[in-house]
């Protein structure tokens, strides 16, 4: 399946890929930080926003907890807590990039299907929207951002494996173009879900770079591996990364058929999680990378997974 006449193959027509980009969205008037010259990104510069999950040491979510609960430090420093909410209903926009690649052609049918029924019980009508990015050699958007399950569940149908493997590409470009589309930003919950090995070998942009535009967007990162020889790969170690740095969830399914479980494992964890803003103390407006930390102020037998940080907006941009 091409989306609205793209082509694969065709440099001019890919979406994404090392010679084009998804085409951007109108966006609304916001407080807006460069990021390069010819994007600009909104930020909201008066608060940041965090989603989290907390769970017991045995991994059951804990989802009774109140503001009072949590402490929120930025480089060591305590922050006020301005607002929290236990959410379970924030519209969720979510990217489901699917590794199409050759390494992944012996099981890519049920991955397909795995896919399909996570989308089917996840999204929500009306209130949900999911996009599909396939990626193998080039990254290609092959069905946009929607609500409209019959759509999504015959792009993913569609897909063929083969090529090489453009995951940074895939990553950067999702959250740059489209997730980060709806404003306010902190009233929906954004998702990038990766069902990959986590090889890349075609990718224009970096790791680096596609973590910091997930981080820019507020993505929380999901991973789901495709290896099952049940030895570690670099590919894992990565999508591991990837989950860490962003608050979101790496799982390493043991046989094809678990993942299954493992899309049910993130879908739980999206309707299972805390929100929180703040007003750093000092503001920053200096565009660099600052760190947070949540802590339970009693609790400590609690694991919190959070994003580990934000990125400030410049002050020449305000």
């Amino acid at each position: 399946m091409k989306h609205s006449g793209l082509s694969r193959r065709a440099a001019a027509g890919a979406l994404l890929g090392a010679a084009a980009q998804l085409p951007s969205f109108a966006q609304a008037p916001a407080t807006k930080a460069v990021v390069d010259r010819d994007q600009v990104i909104k930020l909201d510069v008066t608060r940041v926003n965090i989603l989290f999950t907390v769970s017991d040491k045995r991994g059951r979510f804990v989802t009774n907890l109140v503001q009072e609960d949590f402490e929120v430090y930025e480089k060591k420093k305590r922050q006020q807590i301005l607002e929290f909410t236990a959410e379970s209903d924030l519209p969720l926009r979510l990217a489901l990039l699917i590794d199409t690649s050759n390494s992944v052609r012996d099981r890519f049918r049920f991955e397909q299907e795995a896919a399909i029924e996570f989308l089917n019980n996840l999204l929500r009508p009306n209130a949900d929207r999911a996009m599909i990015v396939s990626f193998d050699t080039a990254a290609e958007l092959v069905s946009d951002l929607t609500a409209d399950h019959e759509k999504l569940v015959k792009a993913i149908r569609d897909l063929r494996p083969g090529g090489g493997t453009a995951l940074y590409d895939a990553i950067f470009n999702s959250c740059k173009e489209r997730l980060m589309a709806d404003q306010p930003r902190h009233k929906f919950r954004r998702a990038v879900v990766i069902l990959s090995d986590g090889e890349d070998n075609q990718s224009r942009y970096t790791r680096e770079q596609a973590l910091e535009m997930a981080q820019k967007a507020e993505a929380a990162i999901y991973t789901i591996s495709t290896n099952i020889t049940r030895i570690e790969s670099d590919g894992d170690k990565l999508l591991k990364y990837l989950a860490q740095e962003t608050g979101g969830l790496a799982l390493f399914p043991f046989k094809v058929e678990d993942l299954t479980q493992s899309f049910e494992n993130i879908a739980n964890e999206l309707r299972s999680q805390y929100n929180l803003l703040y007003r750093p103390e000092p503001l920053h407006t200096d565009g660099l990378y600052h760190t947070v930390e949540i802590k339970t102020r009693a609790r400590k037998d609690l694991v919190i997974r959070a994003k580990r940080g934000y990125y400030a907006p410049r002050a020449t941009d305000l």
